[in-house]
């Protein structure tokens, strides 16, 4: 069968198994209110604890159970569904200042993570420890890689490849 551009396929319906699927991954989520909820009722932390272990253990049992359920087909339409909502999709080539403003993103965190212990060593109390300034310095960090594009993040990924090689592409300015 060869299909042209006018031709569009549709995703299956719908099924028995696709609701099935959707509802043990609705339990999966609310699962995690169970540990909100205990530590609100005076639970003891240790058994706080336990009840994350158990619910982190069964959410992945459930995962897999979804996936055998749905089938492969049904679990990629859920993917597809789920992940299709914020449809991120990394821009390939960015400006040279985009480019310089998401470096500078990505190394300040980094940098000031790396200076802190020695800045407390050399000069107690001079740094302020607070953690909002830490929780901006992590959202400036993964709002760099955004920031840089997804050329950048097939560079971060080369890192992590024994193989890759670096090719310097030449501009023609």
């Amino acid at each position: 069968m060869t299909l042209n551009a006018e031709t569009t396929i549709d995703p299956p319906a719908a099924t028995w198994r696709f609701k099935v699927g959707i509802g043990l991954v609705a339990l999966a989520i609310a699962m995690w209110l169970c540990v909100p909820i205990a530590a609100w009722s005076g639970v003891p932390s240790t058994r706080i604890a336990a009840i994350t272990g158990v619910i982190f253990i069964v959410n992945k049992v459930l995962l897999i159970l979804v996936i055998a359920i749905m089938g492969k087909a049904g679990f990629q339409q859920l993917k597809s569904r789920i992940f299709g909502i914020f449809r991120l999709s990394p821009a390939t080539h960015i400006g040279e200042t985009r480019y310089r403003i998401g470096l500078v993103m990505f190394c300040l965190p980094l940098i000031s993570a790396l200076l802190e212990p020695y800045v407390d060593a050399v000069a107690p109390g001079l740094r302020p420890n607070l953690w909002q300034l830490q929780l901006l310095g992590d959202v400036m960090f993964v709002a760099s890689f955004f920031v840089l594009g997804g050329n950048f993040w097939d560079k971060i990924r080369s890192l992590f490849i024994r193989d890759s090689r670096a090719v310097a592409a030449l501009s023609a300015e």
